[in-house]
């Protein structure tokens, strides 16, 4: 091929360059997974994680023949050179290309880029250990399937035993393209210097500075070499240090050539080969040369360079990354303030963004491989923050892309289509093409107007780049007539056209361009590390987000000639994304619970019972008494915690306010992120985990022991659950989340008898508690009800018991466990209370049945005293009827004063709708049918009001009905109960415990309970049956008054020894019966016995307390 046959603009060096680099990052992620996949192999140590043919015993003769005769092919007419890099490159040796990176920047970096590429591809091949099994089986089964071997076999086999060593035989490759690449290198001497200065320099030159010179402010961002300013630093030093050993003679011949190399070679131990397969610059650079005669020298420069790389450039970096920090933090400060400043800097924010990604991928690719012994220059615990300011300026850039597209449209039509003009018209010599070319740009930037970007027009100048790419190719051979390398500034021009073309309608690809770092897909250790780093130094928790923003990077990572790993990094990004957000939540939601336990230990000092101490120590001093020991410290009152003596002075609770204030700062920085089309929402995890820890923290504080039967007090527990609610309320200081919605949906779920994932709520734990050890202790006779103190009460026994009735009991802790529970956890309570009277009173019944007939003639004979008598002998279970009725009496009594506890709570809560359903319950017309009355009263007592007839007894009550027995017999078995209940009263008197106590308004063995139970049970009972309660509770009362009036004339003390306190319980059921007057009493008891009995039960127990 000769050189006068070449014609530039036929090559298409534009088209090649930019497809050949496309493929082979394409070729190289392939070669990449395969090698991955080789590695998984070998790390798993499991036979089955190998491809079958590569394990099969059949085959393993096989495969070791074809790897010792690999390619076993005739190789001597395979030329293996003759691909399409070689022949690019040979095509730019014969036309003799200019390359100078500052003028023909895009075609140079494409030519350095195809040459690392290419590099970088042979390399990576070499690095699989099983290329020769897998490509030689590969070709055997083509050869069985189609007849014969695949036709690229011959030139791929020959390339893989040529590239065993494929550097060296690249350094062969590349003698006759040396002038070319030595020449696009050298042109890197204005540009790498530059950008590999110390932190310190770049101190004194006030890098990135925008308030440096506020003058100059609004002035544009301006540079010579406009796309190297923002050009990947790692990127340079790859071309630089794969290029001269590719063409190494011209080190030995140009000053400027040495000085560069040895510049990069100071500057890293390894370099990025792809992704986290790593070059490790200098044993190899050794082992390439130390064969070269005469290169000595090089041997001595490169042991030099590599001490002061193991000694310096840990630190160097290390200081750019503390600068970075500083000077990203005050750009991203500064454009929150002032987003116009977009415009006219945008070449400042790029360049911070790629300077920054540089020192990170700097770090991640030396912190995973270190070579010295010292490893504190490769761990930052810093680097949260240099990649979280990265993020801030990322996030500026595409909220406020308009601002800049609007600037940037204006500057192209006003300035640069101008200056480009008269640049063309000044032109000496401009052929057609180059001519045709340069007015299309012309006329493209004069025609865009503002207009378009309010209207959201569409932009798309990548024809006009490529146009630019093909007329760097076409002015940078040797012969052009319009040579590039004799107008410089033209090229220069050009370079800042295509920044700010790009800047209208390429900015998501510029930030792809300058901070991807989406490499910490591959090095998922370092990144949790990082991640955990950070998360554990309060200083820097405020950045955490930066990490599962990061995630959002790992696709731009992926490649069309390799579909098959989008899956695998899309789910990897996802997990790790997951990973961290979960993270971040639970540490926030470990240091609220820190903070909720402070706060309940400070209002714990506040209870009641605490102060007992105190005032006992106010008493001694007046009375001048002095109990306590001398020396004894005095104990602290509560508040002392905020007396601060200085400012300097930190509490663990400003510790921990001060770390979550940073932490959440992070939750709440971004409502949500999107990662592979997932949308994320760092609040929601925050919030599922509040609710969690919430509902954990809840039935945890009700320190509820089953061994013991022990629980906390309802009202302690209401004022730890406070104190954790005013906590989890100030959150919403520090981020935007519904704490209203986590109160409702824990809480809710604790008036239930389960929470949603079927764990016990504390309306299971104290239903049960007050049932199973505070009503059993009242039925085993060590507790009573006393109705002048509305609560249970402990009485004098042989055995302690454990607790206090009275402080679980009171008026106080009933309205504590209302508020607790709520209306629904009352409601479940009273449930839970009316099973266990509807199986009393089913006992009841069977005890009827056994006595029907006796109590069916006493029913009749009730004026017949002796034939009463008699009959009463014959009766069965008279004790234990009475005993069961002061069971259902005490059960009844407890469920009043819940509800009347939830009654006081309602009342103070929604006072309005209370009244409203008090008013609708009092007005109920006596005529109403009987089922709409229940249900008004049904809706009365889930608002805490009191009932003529209680609809939970009804309800539990009428599940009862047996198959075999008709409803009149149920019935009838209903008015025989309360004939027994009536003619077995008079048995009471004998018994020792009857005794009514003034004090107490009531019998200490809770027989004045049953004027409660006869009403209700009659009531509830009657209502079942649709019979009259008034007639039957009538009945009642004439047989227990004539029973009673009969033990009047008895003359054994014993029998009648409570006689008095007995002939009371007719008077309470009579007050407490909605059904009973006063004039009926009068009619079958006279109350002058009523008189006389209150005054002789008043008049014994002044006698016994004397």
């Amino acid at each position: 091929m000769s050189r006068g046959a070449l014609q530039p603009s036929q090559q298409k060096l534009a088209e090649k360059f930019t497809i050949l680099n496309d493929r082979g990052i394409g070729m190289l992620t392939r070669i990449y997974n395969i090698k991955k996949q080789g590695q998984v192999w070998k790390a798993c140590g499991d036979p089955k994680a190998k491809p079958s043919y590569l394990v099969d015993k059949n085959l393993e003769s096989v495969v070791k023949f074809i790897v010792r005769k690999f390619p076993a092919i005739e190789t001597r007419n395979n030329n293996v050179s003759s691909d399409n890099v070689s022949e690019l490159l040979n095509t730019i040796d014969a036309c003799q290309v200019f390359f100078d990176v500052t003028v023909n920047f895009d075609l140079t970096k494409n030519y350095l880029d195809l040459v690392v590429t290419y590099t970088t591809l042979m390399m990576l091949l070499s690095r699989i250990e099983e290329r020769k099994a897998i490509i030689g089986l590969y070709n055997y089964a083509h050869e069985m399937t189609h007849g014969a071997s695949d036709r690229e076999y011959p030139r791929l086999g020959q390339m893989i035993v040529d590239y065993e060593n494929p550097l060296k035989k690249m350094m062969e490759e590349f003698v006759p393209h040396g002038k070319s690449l030595s020449d696009a290198l050298i042109s890197l001497q204005m540009v790498y210097p530059r950008r590999n200065l110390s932190a310190d320099q770049w101190r004194n030159a006030q890098l990135l500075s925008l308030i440096s010179a506020p003058s100059t402010m609004l002035n544009p961002a301006q540079s010579d070499t406009m796309p190297c300013e923002y050009l990947s630093l790692d990127c340079m030093e790859k071309w630089i240090v794969f290029g001269f050993v590719l063409c190494h003679a011209v080190l030995n011949t140009d000053p400027a050539a040495l000085s560069l190399w040895k510049l990069a070679l100071q500057s890293s131990t390894c370099l990025c080969l792809f992704r986290d397969e790593v070059f490790h610059i200098h044993k190899a650079c050794e082992d390439l040369f130390v064969n070269i005669r005469g290169y000595n020298k090089r041997l001595n420069d490169i042991k030099e360079c590599k001490e002061q790389a193991l000694s310096q450039a840990g630190t160097m970096h290390r200081e750019r990354r503390k600068f970075l920090r500083s000077a990203l933090k005050e750009l991203a400060t500064v454009l929150s303030d002032q987003p116009g400043l977009l415009g006219p800097k945008a070449l400042f924010v790029f360049m911070a963004l790629s300077f920054a990604r540089d020192e990170i991928i700097w770090l991640l690719r030396h912190a995973d491989n270190i070579q010295k012994k010292s490893t504190d220059d490769f761990i930052d615990k810093h680097v949260a923050e240099l990649i979280f300011y990265m993020e801030e300026l990322r996030a500026h850039i595409r909220k406020y892309g308009p601002v800049m597209q609007r600037y940037y449209v204006q500057y192209l039509s006003g300035f640069d289509a101008v200056i480009l003009n008269e640049l063309v018209q000044n032109l000496s010599v401009c052929p057609e093409d180059e001519s045709i070319i340069m007015s299309s740009f012309v006329n493209t930037m004069t025609s865009l107007s503002v207009k378009q970007v309010e209207d959201g027009d569409m932009f798309d100048f990548r024809g006009m780049r490529l146009d630019w790419f093909r007329l760097q190719a076409y002015t940078s051979v040797s012969k052009a007539s319009l040579g590039i390398a004799d107008h410089r500034e033209l090229g220069k021009m050009m370079n800042t056209i295509i920044f700010h073309t790009k800047m209208v309608d390429s900015l998501v690809e510029m930030l792809v361009e300058t901070s991807d770092i989406s490499i910490f897909c591959f090095y998922s250790r370092a990144f949790e590390k990082m991640f955990q780093q950070c998360l554990e130094l309060p200083s820097q928790s405020r950045h955490s987000i930066s990490f599962p923003l990061l995630c959002t990077h790992f696709m731009s990572c992926t490649h069309e000639l390799c579909p098959e790993e989008r899956h695998h990094i899309g789910d990897r990004s996802l997990s790790l994304c997951n990973m961290f957000l979960d993270e971040m939540a639970k540490q926030a939601r470990n240091l609220i619970t820190d903070i909720c336990t402070e706060q309940c230990t400070l209002s714990d000092q506040l209870l009641p019972k605490h102060c007992a101490k105190t005032i006992s120590q106010a008493v001694n001093k007046k009375s001048k008494k002095l109990t306590g020991k001398k020396g004894e410290p005095e104990r602290e009152k509560p508040g002392v915690e905020s007396m601060r003596k200085n400012r300097l002075l930190v509490t663990n609770l400003d510790k921990l306010h001060t770390a979550l204030s940073e932490l959440c700062f992070s939750i709440n920085y971004v409502p949500n992120m999107v990662v592979w089309e997932h949308t994320f929402t760092p609040r929601e995890y925050l919030t599922s985990h509040l609710e969690i820890r919430f509902t954990k923290s809840i039935v945890g504080m009700t320190m509820y022991n089953q061994a013991t039967q022990e629980i906390a007090k309802p009202s302690e527990l209401l004022t730890s659950v406070r104190s954790y609610m005013t906590v989890l309320q100030s959150i919403e200081n520090y981020v935007q989340i519904d704490i209203t919605r986590v109160f409702n949906n824990v809480l809710l779920q604790q008036t239930q008898h389960l929470d949603s994932h079927g764990e016990p709520t504390i309306t299971s734990l104290y239903t049960n508690w007050y049932l199973e050890t505070l009503l059993r202790q009242v039925s085993n006779g060590h507790i009573a009800y006393f109705p002048a103190m509305k609560a249970f009460v402990n009485l004098p026994t042989e055995n302690e018991l454990t607790f206090n009735a009275e402080e679980y009991s009171d008026i106080s802790e009933m309205r504590s466990l209302s508020e607790l529970l709520g209306p629904y956890g009352m409601k479940f309570l009273s449930e839970s209370l009316m099973w266990h009277i509807s199986s009393q009173v089913a006992e009841l019944k069977k005890l009827v049945v056994d006595n029907v007939e006796v109590l069916n003639q006493m029913r009749t004979s009730f004026d017949k005293p002796e034939q009463m008598a008699a009959l009463f002998k014959k009766l069965s279970s008279v004790d234990s009827v009475l005993k069961r009725m002061t069971i259902i009496g005490v059960i009844l009594s407890f469920r009043s004063l819940a509800q009347e506890a939830l009654r006081d709570v309602l009342s103070f809560h929604i006072p309005f709708l209370v009244s409203s359903v008090e008013d609708f319950k009092d007005h109920i017309p006596r005529e109403t049918d009987m089922k709409v009355a229940m249900n008004v009263y049904e809706l009365s007592s889930a608002a805490g009001l009191p009932c003529e007839i209680d609809p939970a007894l009804v309800v539990a009550l009428s599940s009862q009905k047996s198959e075999n027995i008709s409803p009149e017999e149920e019935y009838k078995i209903a008015c025989l109960l309360m004939v027994f209940v009536a003619v077995s009263m008079p048995t009471l008197a004998s018994n020792v415990m009857s005794q009514y106590s003034p004090a107490i308004e009531g019998h200490c063995n809770n027989i004045h309970c049953l004027a409660k139970a006869v009403n209700q049970i009659a009531a509830a009972l009657f209502t079942i049956h649709k019979g009259s309660i008034e007639d039957r509770l009538k009945e009642f009362l004439a047989l227990a008054s004539s029973s009673l009036l009969k033990i009047g004339q008895e003359t054994d003390k014993m029998t009648t020894r409570n006689r008095e306190s007995v002939y009371l319980l007719l008077d309470m059921i009579v007050q407490e019966s909605p059904f009973l007057t006063m004039d009926l009493l009068e009619s079958c008891f006279p109350y002058v016995l009523l008189r006389n009995a209150y005054h002789a039960v008043y008049k014994q127990s002044i006698s016994s307390s004397a």
